[in-house]
């Protein structure tokens, strides 16, 4: 088998470059080490920064996401029980969010693919990358137990965190940097109306929580945990309880209880991989970096990797230049690393840290006043909230 470029993973990163390739004529061809139905099944983010929304309409998947999506003017922030609302439309020039599951996202993506007759390999086993620091990279494969080779021009990794793109890389090409946060964050899904029609943010000295949606009748709650703390131990009953405890009494009184139709953790933490290209080796997304989800980064932040990627690739076929492949890794870090650092400044306003004392909470305090009062401090939250630009 031959093609232009090779994808590896079918979450929202490579499918939304697949489907940006595919319409702009440039031959492409994923592979996915799980099922579809199993890619489907990930439950995720879905806070859309309005770069990534326009972005998806470019790759002609627009249209549920208009129907369906709740655009949000504003959020949220409460701190000792007192609330306070970012205008996020009027702090950075018009800009907002949409809401719109990354499930959503993914199967929206997966139609469009089988509607150009794209081709994809789902559950393909034992991937191998070759000969990607040459001219001729290709990639090996079993599919339904049958060996496989793929050559191709470029290869772009975007098979998450524990996939094998960034694996392939050798030993002493990579510099990882890395923070793991000491607790994480335990949410539940229910089919409820969310408590308000915005996120709402709560730091409590219990601990964080989080009033999330992914509609107008499906609810993620989050609370904070300590790492070693497993979601079994915890009932529907318990976590409503302790979610509320954490809430301010106007938002608590809001909130809608239900049987819970996925409960997990997840843990936090800070990571980027430089660089993210390596011969004819790209990687985009997860693959490169990683940000705690309280500034709603993830998934935008594969988007605009790809945005990069796709120009660069467009370049490269329509203009024969390479101008962009050669500077995507810089362009794809600059933007990766301001998204971390407001990730990890939302993470350290919000949360309680065990090893932290009264000092660290009093700063914690004043950075929440000075939000409160400054419109400078809340207009810098509110744009890169948005999204910086690409």
């Amino acid at each position: 088998m031959r093609t232009q470029v090779a994808i590896i993973g079918a979450g929202p990163a490579g499918l939304l470059l697949g489907q940006l390739l595919s319409r702009a004529g440039i031959d492409n061809i994923i592979l996915e080490r799980r099922s579809a139905d199993y890619v489907l099944s990930r439950i995720r983010a879905g806070v859309l920064e309005q770069g990534m929304v326009d972005l998806l309409h470019e790759a002609g998947v627009g249209e549920r996401l208009d129907h369906e999506g709740l655009v949000h003017d504003g959020f949220s922030l409460a701190f000792g029980g007192t609330l306070h609302r970012l205008d996020l439309k009027d702090l950075s020039g018009g800009r907002t969010v949409t809401v719109y599951g990354q499930t959503e996202v993914t199967r929206d993506l997966i139609e469009a693919r089988q509607a150009l007759g794209r081709p994809t390999v789902y559950e393909a086993e034992n991937v191998a990358l070759h000969d990607f620091d040459g001219a001729a990279p290709r990639l090996t494969f079993q599919e339904n137990g049958e060996q496989q080779e793929l050559h191709c021009d470029f290869i772009a990794g975007c098979d998450g965190y524990h996939g094998v793109s960034r694996a392939s890389v050798p030993a002493g090409s990579l510099q990882t940097f890395e923070r793991v946060y000491p607790f994480g964050w335990l949410g539940l899904l229910v089919d409820r109306p969310p408590a308000a029609h915005e996120l709402v943010y709560a730091n409590h000295e219990r601990g964080f929580a989080l009033c999330s949606m992914r509609s107008a009748e499906r609810s993620r709650y989050y609370v904070q945990v300590p790492l070693e703390e497993k979601a079994s131990n915890w009932s529907d009953d318990a976590f409503f309880d302790e979610l509320r405890r954490r809430l301010p009494a106007e938002v608590a009184e809001a909130v809608i209880t239900g049987p819970s139709l996925e409960k997990s953790i997840a843990p936090l933490r800070s990571f980027v991989a430089e660089p993210m290209r390596f011969g004819r080796l790209f990687l985009a997304g997860d693959a490169a970096h990683i940000v705690p989800p309280t500034g709603a980064k993830g998934l935008n932040l594969a988007a605009s990797d790809v945005r990069y990627l796709f120009d660069a690739f467009r370049e490269h076929y329509r203009e024969g230049s390479n101008a962009g492949l050669d500077g995507y890794s810089a362009r794809a870090l600059a933007r990766v690393w301001k998204a971390e650092r407001f990730s990890w400044w939302m993470t350290n306003l919000l949360h309680r840290f065990p090893e932290r004392d009264g000092f660290d909470q009093r700063i914690q305090q004043a950075e929440f006043d000075y939000l409160v009062h400054s419109r400078a401090a809340a207009t810098a939250v509110a744009e890169n909230y948005v999204g910086l630009p690409y």
